[in-house]
């Protein structure tokens, strides 16, 4: 098999904590370089940038973008001009429209756009959707709440215009809620709470449908001290199946049917070396219309400042 020769792009904790693992845990897939202003690893070529990367680094195929989403449009144009297959962090972008110039670009060079949701990789969320599948569905609550300053320490970005505040977590919710539900859901309404002092929410409260009338609530705060909450519970005929640990864990009324460790990011990069291998794209944009649908339709509340 050819390796994927993969260059980080944006080197913080996300790629510290998991991308540099998951890639040298993968077959077919290798860490060749890496691009970013503050960091690097010592046995690597290092750049500044991505445009020093592509046109000074070494042979690579691909670019995993970490970098925060503001800035991913325009690097995910330049790897594709040069012939890169493309992974995207989540969310993919600062926005939904900005992703269908690059999902055309990619498709006209045969080169690979892969927007990841990493939660979806979880061990347990397969196993939900097919045990979904056979039960009528009454009603659907996720509870995702975590500490910021644990998870995002000194990431001021993440509160700036497209850093999406506390959906940077709860869309990964959104994205396992809509891989195990039978049918495409949307949002009806939608509560934000902004400190006075950042351009993104830190909390919210969404209620969202299907066409059947689904009723689906979504808690959503990134001021949780102690035990954090990755959960989403839905009551069926059948009994209440709980999703929780983020995905790696499914019990049905409070007997585990599966649990697993976190391979998250092993699923991600697998799956890139299968889309690279033929040129193929994966961009499902879902989650993310998710939550600009909330921002439209959201009740906005300003709350106290944040200080990390």
């Amino acid at each position: 098999m050819t390796e994927l020769r993969i260059a980080i792009v944006g080197f913080g904790k996300i790629a510290r904590d998991q991308h540099v693992g998951a890639i040298a845990a993968v077959p077919g897939a290798t860490l060749a370089a890496v691009a970013s202003r503050n960091a690097s690893l010592p046995e690597l070529p290092h750049f500044a940038t991505i445009e020093e990367l592509l046109e000074q680094g070494p042979p690579i195929d691909a670019v995993s973008l970490c970098t925060p989403p503001q800035v991913r449009r325009a690097q995910a144009a330049a790897a594709l001009a040069a012939g890169k297959h493309v992974m995207l962090e989540k969310p993919p972008g600062a926005g939904v429209a900005e992703l269908d110039p690059l999902i055309t670009m990619a498709s006209n060079a045969g080169r690979t756009l892969f927007a990841t949701w990493h939660s979806r990789h979880a061990l347990a969320v397969e196993p939900a959707r097919q045990w979904l599948a056979e039960r009528r569905i009454a009603s659907v609550h996720i509870s995702w709440k975590e500490d910021v300053r644990v998870w995002h320490p000194d990431q001021g970005w993440i509160w700036e215009p497209g850093g999406l505040g506390v959906f940077d977590p709860g869309i990964n919710a959104l994205s396992i809620l809509t891989r195990i539900l039978p049918k495409p859901v949307f949002v009806t309404a939608a509560e934000l709470a902004f400190p006075a002092n950042c351009q993104a929410p830190i909390a919210a409260n969404l209620t969202l449908t299907d066409l059947g009338g689904l009723p689906v609530t979504a808690e959503f705060d990134f001021r949780q001290t102690g035990p954090q909450s990755w959960d989403i519970i839905v009551d069926t005929d059948q009994g209440r199946m709980t999703l929780s640990s983020g995905g790696a864990r499914m019990a049905v009324d409070g007997k585990v049917l599966a649990e697993a460790p976190d391979e998250e990011y092993r699923g991600l990069y697998r799956r890139f070396v299968e889309l690279a291998a033929t040129g193929a794209s994966d961009v499902d944009l879902t989650p993310l219309r998710l939550v600009a649908d909330a921002f439209l339709l959201a009740k906005r509340t300003i709350v106290e400042p944040f200080v990390d």
